[in-house]
C-alpha cells in the first residue's frame, strides 16, 4: 500500500548561504525533534574520501555539484534533517530531488551576519579563498537569493543563535504544517 505524502515521514530540507548556520542550526533542530542529522557536504567526503577543498582542488566546482546531485538522489524521506550545501540550489534537478525528500527550509541571513560568522569560522568555504571574500559572498548571495526563496518555508536567522534558531525553524515547520 502507498501512504499519501502527508503520512510518510519527510526530511526537513536546510537551504542557505553557508555561514547561515544549516549545520549547526541543523544540529540543534535534529536533537529537539528527535530526528537524525545528515549532511550532504559529509556525505560527499565520506564517498569521495577528501574533505570539500580538497574535492573543489582537485575535481572542480562542476564535479562537486555532480556529486551532491547524486547524493540526493541516493537518500530516501525519512526521520532526517538534512544540511546542503549553499549552492545546491544552482540545479533545477536538485529543487526536484529535494521536495522529493520533504519540505525545504531557507535559512535567510544578511550579508552582514554571513560575514561575520564566517570571518569566525575554522571551515574552509573553497568558493571564498579569494581576495575580496566578502564581496564574492555579496555577489553569490545576490544571485542564489531568488533560488533560495523558493524554499517552502524561509526562516530569518540573523539575530538567531543555535537553540534559538533551532526552535525558529521548528516553529516555522509546524505554522506551515510540516511538524
Amino acid at each position: 500500500m502507498i501512504l499519501p505524502p502527508f503520512l510518510m515521514e519527510q526530511c526537513w530540507v536546510l537551504v542557505g548561504m553557508m555561514g547561515a548556520g544549516k549545520s549547526s542550526i541543523g544540529r540543534a533542530l535534529a536533537d529537539a525533534s528527535g530526528r537524525t542529522f545528515v549532511d550532504t557536504d559529509l556525505l560527499i567526503q565520506q564517498r569521495l574520501g577528501r574533505p570539500i577543498s580538497q574535492v573543489f582542488q582537485v575535481y572542480g566546482e562542476d564535479a562537486f555539484r555532480c556529486h551532491e546531485t547524486s547524493v540526493l538522489r541516493g537518500l530516501e524521506p525519512n526521520r532526517v534533517v538534512l544540511a546542503t550545501g549553499g549552492g545546491i540550489v544552482l540545479r533545477p534537478e536538485n529543487w526536484t530531488e529535494m521536495r522529493r525528500l520533504g519540505p525545504t527550509i531557507y535559512l535567510k541571513a544578511s550579508p552582514e551576519t554571513l560575514i561575520d560568522r564566517l570571518e569566525k569560522s575554522k571551515k574552509k568555504r573553497p568558493l571564498l579563498e579569494v581576495e575580496g571574500w566578502e564581496d564574492r559572498l555579496r555577489t553569490l548571495l545576490a544571485a542564489r537569493t531568488p533560488l533560495y526563496e523558493q524554499a517552502d518555508v524561509t526562516v530569518e536567522v540573523d539575530d538567531a543563535q543555535l537553540d534559538t534558531g533551532a526552535e525558529f525553524v521548528l516553529q516555522a515547520l509546524k505554522k506551515a504544517g510540516y511538524a
